[in-house]
């Protein structure tokens, strides 16, 4: 419907239908206006499968909800690198929504992996805004390519559980605009969402739900968002506020209560009306879009997506350490020479808990997988672990080792159970059950072919890293695990995924470590910038695995890179090219990733950022030509003192490579900035900093001469040492312009010295 025709059912309205609107009609829909015929529409939980309840019921999920299936999780996905298999996920969730009478999924979520603890990483992208906003846009558009709504959150801050419906996230202008908004940036001007969940939090004191520079001055005006906002269930606080702000709908309903606030402020005059009718037009927008384009044809076939989600999850796996013991031949494999072991291996973990959890249409591990590929009588099990507890079974874990024993390769499906990572709670360390990783220890004392295959939405600690052969990282990958996790093993699919976050060595080493969650109901963002590999790498830390890093059984080679001009003004694109080639003996995959570095710059900057990506498939000995084109933002940082980006002018190189650790090819691009940044002097400007200003620097002439008396002059003697020229320099350097009425001999008056001092000033 168009909006001047939804301008007028609103010119209809009593001020108290208006404000029902405002708020939804239950836990799942948005209200009715039988009297204009305006219907209500459904919302369901995601991201990674249909979460549609049968009745009304909480979002966390008590209740039960459909029979549907449940893909790979974010965590999972983003490894893929691969938005073309992204998109084709949201376009099958869109066509279940479709066949469901849901309006709008509620995912992606995106929020950046601040610290691996974080309960809810395993729905999150990843640590890089980058990538996270690709793959969030390529979701977006695949799910509203059927005309179904999605829900991008949780916008935003939203980055830990513990705490999360009060607590206040103390985040600087710089990096919220480098790290936590350009996820949502991306995915707004690149798929342009019809919702947006508005988070339970607070961002430097102020309610996001309530705040108009986040849902109206940024997400609006700046972005061009022109579909509503919905409140995380329960983010709502001060009703009447979140209408000034820019916040549309309250999600679940507040059974009338929030709404009588609403007509209360209008009738009293501190809230104007006008915002209200905005909100409605806002909501009724996305309601009548879906509407419209109604499609009772569409069907949700559970087991063709059943089986899309094995091979969406064969993407998503990354092969993280492999010395000769991958692939596995099973077609040429004795009889009981493979050692199965761990619960996970029968009963995997393959999604997160919380509002996203599938009620699963059928689930698949690697053992019944092995066992459909007429792999059964290859392999000996032992369940090594229970799940449920933490305990070490001595029993269970004889039986394992004795298992390895006799097998010629043990393969250990390991991770995190249920109750160490979910929605509502973050992990209080990085490790793995005790028992697993004991489990691990033994078996690799008798086996020396020891393959970990892992089930985890977040990074954990390794300490067996180097006495195993193989390690295989699934993810929370789907129903369909286990097949995926055959394929790869066996070699019948060449592993092709890359980590969409560092693996650090430990805990502590994480940049968020001494502000994670934070005290009471505040957390200081105080690593700024410095989220993942971009601490990782100024600091020159050590990783296990770093951003970016996935193996293969193929080998790939990179060559001939190519910029299309040397030489660019900052409102040029640049063109990027190189040829990458199958060098191995597998076909394969590979993602190819671009960063880029400034050189030098006056500001403190990442050692390199990623600007692009791109997932190539090549037979054998084929080679590909990859192309990339970078805009201004690939090289600007975040300004504050002219609240926008900024390019420096100088020299950046761009690299590109395998892994953020993995450079193949070089270039050095000079790149023109044309804005110039305000500079305010005054008598503490030192002379280092005015002397970059050739129009400054001339002014500055006469307290240069004033300056440099009898009483300044430093010479190499027993009095100063060796370092007195360097000596001499930095005191200039850093002397603040006042420094010359005390070491100037009365030749420069404080009056003058203002007087030139606001000369510099003058445009």
């Amino acid at each position: 419907m168009e909006r001047e025709k939804i301008r007028e059912l609103i010119a209809k309205m009593t001020l108290e239908e208006k404000a029902n609107l405002c708020s939804g009609a239950d836990f799942w829909h948005t209200e009715s206006l039988e009297r204009l015929g305006i219907p209500a529409s459904m919302v369901s939980d995601g991201p990674h499968g249909l979460r549609k309840q049968d009745q009304e019921g909480d979002h966390l999920g008590v209740n039960d909800s459909i029979t549907a299936v449940c893909f790979p999780a974010g965590c999972a996905t983003a490894a893929s690198f691969d938005t073309a298999m992204i998109g084709k996920l949201g376009e099958t969730l869109g066509e279940c929504c479709q066949a469901e009478d849901v309006s709008v999924i509620l995912g992606p979520a995106i929020n950046i992996k601040r610290s691996p603890l974080c309960g809810r990483n395993f729905e999150y992208y990843s640590e890089d805004p980058y990538l996270a906003g690709k793959m969030a846009a390529a979701y977006i558009n695949g799910v509203q390519s059927k005309h179904i709504g999605t829900s991008v959150k949780h916008y935003m801050g939203n980055n830990q559980e513990t705490r999360r419906l009060s607590v206040d996230a103390k985040i600087d202008e710089r990096t919220l605009r480098e790290i936590y908004l350009p996820a949502f940036e991306e995915a707004v001007k690149g798929a342009k969402p019809w919702t947006v969940m508005a988070s339970y939090n607070k961002v430097n004191g102020e309610h996001v739900s309530e705040s108009k520079k986040f849902l109206t001055d940024i997400l609006r005006d700046e972005w061009g968002f022109d579909g509503y906002v919905v409140s995380d269930w329960g983010a709502v606080c001060d009703r009447v506020q979140g209408i000034r702000g820019g916040m549309d709908l309250e999600m679940p309903a507040s059974h009338g209560l929030r709404d009588e606030l609403i007509v209360r402020a209008v009738k009293d005059g501190s809230l104007d009306e006008a915002l209200v009718d905005k909100a409605v037009e806002n909501i009724l927008n996305i309601v009548y879009r879906y509407q419209e384009h109604r499609d009772p044809s569409a069907v949700f076939d559970r087991e063709k997506d059943h089986q899309l989600s094995g091979r969406i999850a064969r993407e998503c796996i990354v092969l993280l350490k492999n010395e000769g013991v991958l692939p596995i031949d099973f077609k040429r494999a004795e009889k009981e020479s493979v050692a199965f072991i761990g619960k996970f291996s029968k009963d995997p973990r393959f999604q997160g808990g919380g509002s996203s959890h599938i009620t699963c249409y059928q689930k698949t591990g690697a053992f019944a997988a092995a066992k459909a590929l007429g792999f059964e009588d290859k392999i000996i099990y032992a369940k090594g672990y229970e799940d449920d507890r933490d305990v070490i079974d001595e029993t269970l874990m004889q039986e394992a080792v004795e298992a390895a024993k006799k097998a010629k390769v043990a393969v250990i499906f390991a991770g995190l159970p249920d109750a160490f990572e979910s929605e509502g709670f973050d992990r209080k360390h990085m490790r793995m059950p005790d028992c697993q990783n004991r489990l691990i220890e033994e078996v690799a004392k008798v086996q020396p072919n020891v393959i970990v295959v892992l089930h985890n939405g977040s990074p954990v600690e390794m300490p067996w890293v180097g006495k195993v052969k193989g390690i295989v990282e699934s993810y929370l990958g789907g129903e369909n695990v286990g097949t995926a996790q055959m394929e790869i093993l066996s070699g019948m699919f060449n592993p092709c995924a890359k980590l969409p976050e560092t693996f650090p060595k430990k805990l502590s080493d994480n940049p968020s470590y001494l502000n994670f969650p934070g005290v009471g109901n505040e957390v200081e963002y105080k690593e700024g910038i410095f989220v993942g590999y971009r601490y990782y790498e100024k600091k020159e830390m050590d990783v296990l695995f770093p951003f970016g890093h996935g193996l293969s059984y193929t080998q790939f080679t990179y060559s001939d890179l190519k910029i299309d001009k040397d030489r660019i003004r900052e409102d040029e694109p640049l063109t990027v090219t190189l040829k990458v080639t199958n060098s191995g003996s597998m076909a394969g995959s590979e993602v190819v990733q671009l960063y880029v570095s400034d050189k030098e710059s006056r500001v403190v900057r990442p050692v390199k950022e990623l600007k692009g990506f791109a997932k190539i498939f090549l037979d054998q000995g084929e080679s590909k030509e990859v192309s990339f084109t970078l805009d201004q933002r690939a090289f600007s940082y975040y300004e504050t003192a002219i609240s926008d980006w900024f390019v420096e002018s100088g020299e950046f190189e761009i690299l590109v490579g395998a892994s953020s650790s993995d450079i193949r090819l070089q270039k050095t691009v000079y790149v023109e900035g044309t804005k110039k940044l305000p500079v305010v002097y005054d008598l503490d400007s030192t002379m280092g900093d005015v002397l970059k200003d050739p129009r400054a620097a001339k002014l500055v002439e006469p307290i240069r001469k004033a300056s440099t008396m009898e009483e300044l002059t430093i010479t190499e003697g027993e009095g100063m040492g060796a370092g007195a020229d360097e000596m001499a320099t930095a005191m200039e350097e850093f002397a603040p312009l006042r420094n010359v009425l005390s070491f100037g001999n009365g030749t420069m008056t404080p009056d003058r010295l203002q007087e030139i001092v606001d000369e510099m000033n003058r445009p």
